[in-house]
């Protein structure tokens, strides 16, 4: 398979595609699409490519050719594999790319088709987990690495008796790596499994934090807390008490921010959890 022919769209078209998560970025960047960017071929993504041809006196096919590529200007430029990718760049082919890295586990911020730091340091990451060179270059065996499966998680215990609020996946224009658990303030949270606290303190807009690390390269994170109950380097068991609710950090209401990494690369939490 060529570079070019990598990170196209499923054959299954309910699938989540970047090609059509940077399509959406480009008409985001227009003012005619205003859901997220989860790669979705939908009504709402359609719907906005009606509109930008009938704004720009295209025929109104809601299809994505030539000539409504050129419409949408700068983000519709370079195809997907076309060029090597570094910071300073622009285009679809960057929409996209930074839809894979967020869907396989590196976040890089914004998903706005612009090649800044927080991309730069995503791909790098990609690259590390992948076993390449980290020098922020996105060519062909990146690409590759991208357009393999994400990492899944083992199976976890639940780590509070709450139902799950947000999960994890594509928020506007941005990716939430974790699943929310919203829960009154004091609420007790358990490990998820047994490991060695790698983390206890202040961590920016995650607040109170707590990391396990559970070996073989599985960590979990408890964020947002109230109080954390384990210290740095402590042993804990599965199922213990290891902090309670709290809404510190970047949170609108007491809730577990609860996020799992294998190899420092993130994993959907919902299937490890049962959830």
């Amino acid at each position: 398979m060529t570079a070019a022919g990598l990170l196209v769209a499923p054959a299954d078209a309910s699938a989540a595609s970047p090609r059509v998560a940077a399509l959406q970025v480009a008409l985001r960047a227009h003012g005619v699409y205003g859901g997220a960017v989860d790669g979705l071929d939908g009504p709402g993504t359609r719907g906005a490519v009606r509109q930008l041809q009938r704004r720009t006196g295209l025929a109104v096919d809601g299809v994505v050719g030539p000539r409504t590529r050129r419409a949408l200007g700068r983000l519709g430029r370079h195809p997907i594999g076309s060029r090597p990718l570094r910071a300073g760049q622009r285009g679809w082919d960057v929409a996209a790319l930074q839809f894979a890295l967020e869907t396989h586990g590196f976040p890089c911020g914004d998903v706005d088709g612009g090649f800044g730091s927080h991309t730069d340091a995503a791909v790098r990451r990609a690259q590390r987990f992948a076993g390449l060179a980290p020098d922020g270059v996105v060519g062909p065996a990146t690409l590759a690495a991208l357009a393999r499966p994400p990492v899944r998680a083992p199976a976890l215990r639940r780590p509070i008796a709450a139902a799950p609020g947000d999960r994890y996946g594509p928020r506007g224009a941005r990716f939430h790596a974790g699943i929310d658990f919203p829960a009154a303030t004091g609420t007790p949270i358990t490990a998820a499994g047994s490991g060695r606290v790698l983390f206890a303190g202040y961590d920016d807009g995650f607040g109170l934090t707590i990391v396990i690390d559970h070996g073989n390269g599985v960590h979990t994170r408890y964020a947002h807390l109230s109080a954390a109950l384990v210290s740095l380097g402590a042993p804990v068991a599965a199922g213990a008490l290891v902090g309670r609710v709290g809404a510190t950090g970047v949170a609108t209401g007491p809730h577990l921010h609860f996020e799992v990494t294998v190899r420092g690369a993130n994993a959907d939490p919902g299937p490890a959890l049962g959830v």
